[in-house]
């Protein structure tokens, strides 16, 4: 089973909750890399006795510059940056594959709302949509992980375990013989099938009940999918070699470069003797232990202890599947009004004395205490420009003639608005008027044109005004009495 340590981790105080967790023994780094710890050290310590008491001088100052030659070339090696990139790409691709692990929970959900019936018939098909879901993730489980595969080796184990009947396995046996591909999928087409006999008896009343299953279903087969392309497609193997490679060579250089010389030969950054390397020993358990996470993380359906508990995961899927469509199909407790049916909601749910603490206001804008001083809350003025000195720039290129005609037009216009404002709406007042644009100008120009022409053929003559100050012709229409 996965390692869980989140309850011990839930609040930190002090110098922090970490502390406890370095104790333990399963699922640690200690019990992942101490083999190769306890190697390393056993090699330093066979070279630094070899050069303190086995050697000659001759042999010792050949020694000290082998070992300074180490220590050179040995930050050479970009151990971080290799070793860091790649364990990011191991622990995002872990993540994506237990994202991928199908669960049947939704689709069982929709079966058992959508296929009605209490007879034994309809009971069977909701059960059978669900075996085949799940065995079909098992077949894929049984592809990509070995404790999968070593409890359920042959099609015979699925037989005897109830996912699967003999005549199911006699179709897979028969199809094996025509085609090595995986066959992952065949349950799910059974599923499908089933859907569709159920939609043809009246079980599932309408289609877009049928659609939402088999896009689920299709999800399911989706995820399987993933997870065996995960399984096929891993990491180029070349980047593997290079990680590995540049971790176990650089510490094979340290196990030279880092030894400690004698004081007298007066050799730079050797001027002091220590028996134990503290701080090389650090980098390897860090470096080293990197690693390892890499390595254990690169998949996570093996035998390690952080590895996914697939086994569990087939028991606790098939479970809750028959659960769903078949224990609880159509039952849900009694329809009673609840403590809060008067007041409609409640102001807030009670606390307990241990979460008292924990109580607080609801969460407000940034704003909610900027306040905005009254005498600066007044709307500035519209500043609009005389209508008559508007309807002259906008229109410059009409004739005069033409500028008196838009001038009476937009004339009538404000009266018309002028008298609906006076009803009961009082649009008017609510609403400020806008200056016309040029655009609504021309077209309102148009407009009247057209007017003029058909007032014209309806009998309805011209009353030609006073000029005004500018020296243009305003016009007024009268109709013609009898």
């Amino acid at each position: 089973m996965t390692v869980t340590y989140t309850r011990h981790v839930a609040t930190c105080k002090g110098f922090g909750c970490f502390w406890k967790l370095l104790f333990r023994w399963r699922g640690s780094i200690y019990k992942l890399m101490w083999p190769e710890l306890l190697a390393y050290t056993i090699i330093y310590y066979l070279l630094s006795l070899l050069y303190r008491f086995l050697l000659y001088e001759d042999q010792r100052r050949l020694f000290e510059k082998v070992s300074l030659f180490c220590q050179q070339f040995s930050e050479l090696i970009p151990l971080s940056f290799v070793l860091g990139f790649y364990v990011t790409i191991v622990v995002q691709r872990w993540w994506e594959q237990y994202m991928s692990l199908p669960w049947p929970d939704s689709l069982a959900l929709f079966v058992s709302t959508s296929i009605h019936g209490l007879d034994q018939r309809s009971r069977l098909m909701r059960r059978t949509v669900m075996r085949y879901v799940n065995l079909s993730q098992t077949i894929t489980l049984i592809m990509i992980s070995p404790k999968v595969k070593k409890r359920f080796p042959t099609l015979e184990h699925l037989v005897e375990s109830g996912l699967m009947t003999l005549n199911e396995q006699k179709i897979f046996d028969d199809l094996d013989a025509k085609t090595a591909h995986p066959k992952y999928w065949m349950p799910l087409v059974w599923a499908g099938s089933i859907i569709a006999r159920a939609r043809k008896e009246g079980r599932i009343r309408d289609d877009f009940a049928v659609k939402t299953i088999l896009d689920e279903i299709n999800r399911i087969r989706g995820l399987c999918g993933g997870l065996l392309s995960y399984d096929w497609i891993s990491i180029p193997l070349v980047y593997t070699q290079v990680v590995t490679l540049a971790v176990y060579s650089f510490f094979m250089a340290t196990l030279m470069g880092r030894q400690f010389l004698e004081p007298t030969q007066n050799i730079p950054k050797h001027q002091v003797d220590f028996y134990v390397p503290v701080f090389t020993l650090l980098q390897f358990f860090f470096f080293m232990g990197w690693l390892k996470v890499a390595e254990s993380l690169v998949n996570p359906f093996g035998e390690d202890d952080d590895d996914f508990e697939v086994n569990w995961l087939v028991d606790r899927n098939l479970q809750v599947s028959y659960l769903i469509v078949d224990e609880m199909h159509n039952e849900h407790p009694e329809l009673i009004q609840d403590i809060y049916w008067e007041e409609v909601f409640p102001q807030e749910l009670p606390y307990t004395i241990a979460a008292e603490q924990f109580r607080r206001d609801p969460p407000q804008g940034s704003t909610a205490n900027l306040e905005v001083p009254e005498q600066e809350q007044e709307f500035l003025p519209v500043v609009e420009e005389e209508e008559d000195e508007g309807i002259h720039e906008s229109t410059s290129g009409i004739n005069d003639a033409e500028k008196g005609s838009t001038k009476a037009i937009n004339i009538v216009k404000n009266r018309n608005s002028a008298k609906s404002s006076t009803s009961g709406l009082g649009t008017s007042q609510q609403f400020p008027s806008r200056k016309p644009s040029l655009l609504s100008m021309i077209f309102n120009r148009g407009v009247s044109n057209s007017n003029d022409d058909n007032l014209s053929q309806s009998g309805v003559r011209h009353n030609v005004g006073e000029p005004d100050d500018r020296g243009n012709t305003a016009h007024c229409w009268e109709e013609k009495t009898e």
